[in-house]
């Protein structure tokens, strides 16, 4: 042995141990990403970054502004969380390292954001001044500016979902309208409009791998729908009415439709209004039925096998969590995680649920199975969920 060779050994020693050393650390720790996901601490402006087949608290990001209504995209190598803020904020955050690589206020208020199909840009939706801002993914560098004017006239845009072929669809909420933006060549974006679609579009979401786009329409019943493999044939309106004839309750929280369940080729909807979720066929687009629940859906979100939807509801209803079957679309459990549930995000194959219950300071974890608690995290505030394997699915 020579004499510099216990120095050497000493030294691939002190590296090895750096290199698994995190948070803080100069590299990140050697871990998956696909175990990887955020919870949204609304009050703080702050996340928390967990692994979920441990159910455990890595670390947290702080410095994020505005959480109220967050949501969370994620880079196709489920490395980096995209956080969009209600300030306007879009953040770029390293899971791995644990640290906030660069944030941009780029809007006065705003709802939403998707990531492109090959993962290079960023798209966020805006409230105010309106319209759709595009960003690169690596730099955060502003790549196009969409506004949203018909008639000179400024629109809040809403419900901002990815699309196949390096497009986004959204929706304008003041216009009545659904927009397809193409970014196939960055320079030089397309947007192709689609106007008179029913008054207040308030949100979207993308079935069937990405064939459809579907707005949900809060100053009417009905929905609408555009085929975005035959798109020339224009929008069509589908459950026109679904509440002819009753008599609409208080809306206290609007449904949200991002993640909204599709399981044996039925759709689970939300009602505006109403205490039901709606069953509707996604070949006729036909209602089918009506299940009864709890109170106001907000979300209803399928188990990934399909067997089971979850549905949360608007306050005075929001300590419940109901489970439809959807072999025989009834409701077989009910079920109070606790005070003000604000999300619930599953694991990537579904045997675990993450619940947020925003009054209680606590993300609980449940087996999907036996509805056994499993474990609580702390969190302050807690309201939306992500988890990586987000970033392999079409209009999340």
């Amino acid at each position: 042995m020579t004499a510099c060779q216990p120095f050497v050994r000493i030294l691939i020693l002190l590296a090895i141990l750096t290199s698994v050393a995190w948070p803080g650390a100069a590299d990140p720790l050697l871990r998956g990403t696909g175990d990887l996901g955020v919870i949204i601490e609304r009050a703080s402006g702050r996340i928390q970054i967990v692994e979920t087949s441990q159910a455990t608290k890595l670390t947290e990001v702080t410095g994020l502004g505005d959480l109220s209504h967050a949501s969370v995209a994620f880079s196709r190598d489920g490395r980096f969380a995209y956080v969009f803020g209600r300030d306007g904020g879009l953040s770029k955050i390293d899971l791995l390292a644990g640290r906030l690589e660069r944030r941009v206020v780029q809007a006065g208020n705003a709802i939403g954001g998707a990531i492109s199909q090959d993962g290079r840009l960023i798209a966020v939706s805006n409230y105010e001044p309106g319209g759709v801002k595009v960003f690169d993914a690596i730099s955060l560098e502003l790549i196009a500016d969409i506004p949203a004017m018909t008639d000179g006239v400024p629109s809040k845009v809403v419900g901002l979902v990815d699309i196949p072929d390096q497009g986004f669809a959204f929706a304008l909420y003041d216009a009545g309208e659904i927009w397809l933006a193409d970014v196939s060549d960055r320079s030089q974006p397309r947007v192709r409009r689609f106007a008179g679609i029913g008054r207040q579009p308030y949100d979207g979401f993308i079935v069937e791998q990405g064939r459809y786009y579907i707005a949900g329409l809060f100053g009417e019943d009905g929905l609408a729908l555009l085929d975005l493999w035959r798109p020339d044939g224009g929008v069509k309106r589908i459950l026109d009415g679904y509440g002819r004839g009753e008599e609409p309750l208080p809306v206290y929280k609007m449904p949200h439709l991002e993640g909204v369940a599709v399981a044996a080729g039925l759709v689970f909807l939300p009602a505006v209004g109403r205490h039901e979720v709606l069953v509707v066929d996604s070949r006729s687009w036909q209602e089918v039925g009506r299940i009864a629940t709890a109170g106001q859906p907000v979300f209803a979100i399928a188990r990934p096998d399909g067997r089971q939807v979850w549905v949360n509801f608007a306050h005075p209803d929001n300590a419940t969590v109901q489970v439809i079957d959807v072999a025989s679309l009834a409701v077989v459990h009910s079920f109070s995680p606790g005070k003000a549930v604000m999300h619930l995000e599953f694991t990537p194959k579904g045997e675990e649920v993450w619940i947020s219950a925003r009054d209680d300071d606590r993300v609980r974890v449940y087996a999907t199975r036996t509805l056994r608690l499993l474990k609580e995290l702390a969190a302050e505030k807690p309201s939306g969920i992500f988890f990586a394997a987000r970033a392999h699915r079409i209009g999340y």
